[in-house]
């Protein structure tokens, strides 16, 4: 078996752009802000959805939204400390309803 059939593989920790996404957003004075969340570590994390439909599923379907792209989303969240991007979170598990990010109270991106 030839090594070169595993050279191309991209390593775990490897970025993958996950391309344009559905951004949740709220109305602020500032204009539209996109919401970050902690992760369970208490992390900060700038979150997108691949599909609206995910998006509603998480967060409501009355959750306001923009798209943005995965390098435009992480330039946005960095500069205020949400080093990580959450693509599609998913919920906790035994507990409907509640995803395993939680909003961060107070904080603002400007998206828009």
């Amino acid at each position: 078996m030839s090594h070169l059939l595993y050279a191309e593989d991209p390593e775990p920790a490897d970025r993958v752009p996950a391309g344009l996404l559905f951004v949740p957003v709220r109305s602020g004075p500032a204009g539209c802000t996109a919401r970050l969340f902690r992760t369970p570590l208490g992390g900060r994390t700038a979150v997108g959805f691949t599909s609206l439909q995910r998006l509603a599923a998480a967060l409501g379907s009355d959750q306001p939204w923009i798209r943005l792209s995965e390098p435009a989303l992480r330039a946005l969240a960095e500069p205020v400390g949400a080093r990580v991007l959450t693509v599609d979170p998913r919920f906790a598990p035994g507990t409907p309803g509640v995803p395993h990010l939680r909003a961060v109270a107070g904080q603002h991106l400007r998206a828009g």
